[in-house]
């Protein structure tokens, strides 16, 4: 008696071959909680990224909860065919004179921004500016928010509108270095967005800080399209690699710790003639300087109290005021 043939699963039983795996929903679900709670931006990013994914099921869990947040209400990402047309940004009157929980004004484009700078992307002309706002994704992050950190993949590169953001490094005993303070203006994470690599350091708000970001595929689509964003991103790198000789410079070269302490209190004090006393803006804790350094906080604190009692320094309140310039450009050497 013949045996019958096993019976061929069918078409639909079986997974596409090229189909996108679903990304865990509980993951998703988290990543929702992330942002909204701790304001973790790469927790963002995910949803975002999710909220694009081939996968019909994980599109549609991500845009849910997009959706279904407060902080990402508005933004439009609801299932689209691709054959609808591409809809220009729409805003309220009503938004012009609205603020942020963090004190900041509400800029939705960059043309007819108050707060241009005549640097880098904000240097653009019109139609650039035009063509990066439709390319761009604004946000206002509270201090100490992470926009990225130190080997992540690179998503993209964020444009500082406003505030100030810490770029540090850690080693591997965990000792934190500030390598500098970015303020408005300029472009975070833009050599790893160019070149593909994980990010050089990472970044995080010091104060409160509006942000224009633009994803990678976007800001390379952007350079090939328009040759002044290309020079801009030159132009930018270039800065970055000064500074950072300037730097190295400055660690390696001065071998003490109160010499690279005066150094650091002179880099943030405006230059003025050498017997006028100078007001240096206390935007740095003891531990900050210290992480600036390479020394302990207990060290700085100490060396503070030194150039004090040697009348090099003395403090108003916040303000740090600079008494003998010369002589902290000596010990500076």
């Amino acid at each position: 008696m013949p045996t019958a043939s096993p019976a061929l699963p069918s078409p639909l039983d079986q997974p596409a071959l090229h189909s996108q795996p679903e990304v865990d929903p509980l993951y998703l679900f988290a990543c929702k909680i992330e942002w909204e709670q701790r304001q973790e931006a790469s927790a963002a990013w995910e949803l975002l990224a999710a909220a694009q994914s081939p996968n019909g099921e994980t599109r549609a869990h991500a845009r849910s909860l997009l959706a279904s947040s407060q902080d990402f209400a508005g933004l439009g990402l609801t299932e689209a065919t691709d054959d609808s047309p591409v809809r220009p940004k729409r805003y309220s009157a009503l938004e012009t004179d609205m603020k942020t929980p963090y004190g900041l004004d509400i800029i939705e484009q960059c043309t007819g921004c108050t707060q241009t700078r005549e640097d880098f992307f904000c240097g653009l002309s019109a139609s650039g500016l035009h063509s990066l706002d439709q390319v761009s994704h604004k946000s206002n992050l509270g201090a100490g928010a992470i926009l990225f950190v130190e080997g992540q993949s690179p998503r993209g590169v964020f444009l500082v509108c406003s505030g100030r953001v810490n770029l540090s490094t850690t080693s591997r005993e965990g000792k934190i270095l500030i390598l500098k303070t970015a303020e408005a203006g300029e472009a975070l994470g833009l050599s790893a967005a160019i070149s593909g690599v994980g990010y050089e350091v990472t970044a995080e708000a010091a104060t409160a800080c509006q942000l224009n970001f633009i994803d990678r595929k976007h800001l390379l689509e952007l350079m090939q399209s328009h040759s002044e964003v290309s020079v801009r991103a030159a132009e930018s790198l270039s800065r970055e690699f000064q500074s950072a000789y300037r730097d190295i410079h400055d660690l390696v070269l001065t071998r003490s710790s109160a010499g690279k302490l005066a150094r650091l209190l002179l880099s943030n004090s405006p230059n003025q003639e050498a017997c006028a006393e100078v007001r240096v803006r206390a935007n740095m804790t003891h531990e900050e300087m210290a992480q600036r350094i390479g020394a302990s906080r207990e060290t700085v604190t100490r060396l503070l109290s030194n150039l004090k009692r040697k009348q090099l320094i003395r403090l108003e309140g916040p303000t740090l005021i600079i008494r003998d310039r010369m002589a902290l450009e000596a010990l500076a050497v």
